[in-house]
C-alpha cells in the first residue's frame, strides 16, 4: 500500500485535547484560517473526563498533512495527535435516515436493510427510519441505494476510528 497514492488523499488523525470549553472552538478557527479542509469530525469525551477525543479526516488536497499537523500542535489545549494510516485503521460510521416506505415497498427497503447490517428504528404511514453503522464507504453506498425511495432526512455522525489491534500485543 502507498499512502501517497491519490486513493489516500483523506487521511485520518486522532486529536487529543484537554476536555475545556471553547477547544473545538479553537480548533475549528485553525482549519478554517489556514484554508485546511476537514472531510469529517467526530468529538467525544475519553473515559478519562478530562479529555476529550476529536477523529478528523483531513483532505490533503488543501495542505500537506505535515502542515496540518503542526498547526494543531502549537494549540495549547491540544495533548496528543495521532495518524491513522489508511489501511491500518478501523473506520465507522452511523446514519440515521428517514426515507419514503410507502406499505407495497417496505418489504424490498428492508430486504436491502438487511443485507446492509442495518436497523429500522420507527415507521409511519408512509415513511421510514432506519439506522446503518459501518464503514463510511458502505454507508456511502447505502445512503446511494437509499436516494430512489426518497430521502426525506438523514443525519450522519462523521468518522470514529481506532488503530488496528497489533497481533503481537
Amino acid at each position: 500500500m502507498n499512502i501517497n497514492d491519490p486513493e489516500y488523499r483523506y487521511h485520518t488523525l486522532v486529536v487529543t485535547v484537554e476536555n475545556k470549553s471553547g477547544v473545538l472552538a479553537r480548533v475549528a478557527g485553525l482549519f478554517a484560517r489556514r484554508g485546511f479542509n476537514i472531510e469529517s469530525l467526530a468529538v467525544a469525551p475519553t473515559d478519562d473526563e478530562r479529555f476529550s477525543r476529536l477523529t478528523i479526516v483531513v483532505d490533503l488536497e488543501s495542505s500537506p498533512l505535515e502542515q496540518v499537523i503542526k498547526q494543531l500542535d502549537k494549540l495549547v489545549n491540544v495533548v496528543e495527535i495521532r495518524e491513522l494510516h489508511p489501511g491500518y485503521a478501523v473506520e465507522r460510521e452511523l446514519m440515521i435516515v428517514t426515507v419514503g416506505a410507502e406499505p407495497d415497498r417496505r418489504d424490498e427497503l428492508v430486504e436491502h436493510l438487511d443485507r446492509a447490517g442495518g436497523k429500522v428504528l420507527s415507521v409511519g404511514a408512509d415513511r421510514m427510519m432506519l439506522s446503518l453503522v459501518g464503514p463510511p464507504d458502505r454507508v456511502d453506498d447505502f445512503e446511494d441505494l437509499l436516494r430512489p425511495f426518497g430521502i426525506v432526512e438523514l443525519q450522519r455522525t462523521g468518522r470514529v476510528a481506532l488503530a488496528v489491534l497489533d497481533e503481537d500485543a
